[in-house]
């Protein structure tokens, strides 16, 4: 698993991870039993803060896509990959919103948006 964090990003660095974890479950990168990374060798391989993989870990705890073994570490819970797929198209339906009223107010086309979006997704 290859965690990227972009500190240039318009998401935290949490969410950045958290997103690219969920992504990982989702496409089957991670499966359920699997054991993840503890929380300070994950921050080391980083090079963030603990505190920050923390609440990382604590977020995908919360929505119950890990669970904390005590004394073991985390562990990916078993899980309903159609309903964490809808939750990511809803979030990116989201956030795709928010960049198209960003576009527009800078006069952007839609042809020119799309434009952008499929060079970009070329990379």
């Amino acid at each position: 698993m290859n965690i990227t964090i972009l500190p240039q990003g318009t998401m935290a660095i949490y969410e950045q991870i958290v997103n690219q974890l969920k992504n990982a479950i989702v496409t089957g990168e991670l499966g359920a039993g699997e054991a993840l990374p503890s929380i300070r060798s994950l921050a080391a391989e980083l090079g963030v803060s603990v505190i920050t993989t923390k609440r990382a870990y604590e977020e995908l705890e919360k929505e119950g896509l890990i669970r904390s073994v005590a004394g073991k570490g985390f562990y990916v819970c078993e899980y309903n990959t159609d309903y964490l797929r809808e939750k990511q198209l809803m979030m990116l339906e989201r956030r795709l919103g928010e960049i198209i009223g960003e576009a527009k107010q800078a006069g952007l086309k839609c042809g020119e948006l799309v434009e952008m979006v499929e060079a970009l997704y070329g990379e």
